[in-house]
């Protein structure tokens, strides 16, 4: 069963090909036989070279590291990078644990964001899923807004697969339908998430779909800073060793606007 999630302040996500050699005549035919093309094995496409930035969130819980897609949501993550790099998401909180009960399993999202309006940039054009490409599974990081185009620096990190926030199919990035904008992933500090999507929350706190929502006491995020790609995973499975393209780790301030 998925959940269906109406808009708001978030709820208010080789094989080569060969060429077949036809097959030859019978031995002994007397006719003359035209020279087959064997066509040549292609290599496989080269992987697409993705630029990511990393951020590591800083709170009283742990540390959360974000993985963030400079390729295929270059709008949205820009945005963010400029609340990381002008230490405006200092301060910021995670206040609301969403808890969706459709599931067995832990299913929802965490959500934060600046709460100073005065920190507040323009927002940002919205990036739909269905352009970037990047859909709402369990740990990726989202933006939370109103309207299509109004996010600023509220953001949610999902908990489980939402597929109901991802755009449908054919949406232009207008409501109902438009979908929020995914730009990045947790790559490390998932369980830190966890325990702060596990904390009290209050049974008073918030308005509509945000009551029940809200933790009873917020979790400060003391620093939002940039850092290098964490260490690579070994590989397991059939494509462990196989060659892969090189990520780009942006750990400076070069190239961001």
């Amino acid at each position: 069963m998925k959940a269906r999630v109406r808009p708001g302040k978030v709820l208010a996500i080789m094989v080569a090909p060969f060429a077949l050699a036809a097959l030859g005549s019978p031995v002994g035919a007397q006719q003359a036989q035209a020279p087959v093309d064997v066509a040549a094995p292609q290599a496989p496409a080269a992987p697409e070279r993705v630029e990511h930035v990393y951020v590591e969130l800083t709170t009283p819980a742990g540390a959360i590291t974000l993985d963030l897609d400079k390729t295929h949501a270059p709008l949205t993550t820009v945005n963010f990078l400029k609340y990381v790099d002008a230490k405006r998401l200092d301060g910021a909180v995670f206040y609301r644990a969403m808890h969706l009960g459709y599931s067995d399993e832990p299913a929802g999202l965490l959500q934060g964001g600046v709460r100073d309006g005065a920190k507040l940039f323009p927002p940002v054009a919205h990036e739909p899923t269905n352009r970037t490409g990047i859909l709402h599974k369990a740990g990726t990081v989202s933006m939370a807004r109103f309207a299509p185009g109004t996010a600023t620096a509220d953001f949610m990190i999902l908990i489980s697969d939402m597929p109901a926030l991802d755009a449908e199919q054919g949406n232009n990035g207008e409501d109902p339908g438009a979908g929020f904008a995914a730009f990045g992933h947790v790559v490390s500090g998932m369980d830190v998430v966890r325990r702060i999507w596990d904390m009290p929350r209050s049974a008073t706190k918030g308005e509509g779909v945000m009551k029940g929502d809200i933790l009873e006491d917020e979790v400060r995020i003391t620093a939002a800073r940039r850092v290098a790609a964490p260490p690579a995973a070994p590989a397991e499975g059939p494509m462990a060793g196989a060659p892969t393209e090189p990520v780009a780790a942006d750990g400076g301030n070069a190239g961001d606007d």
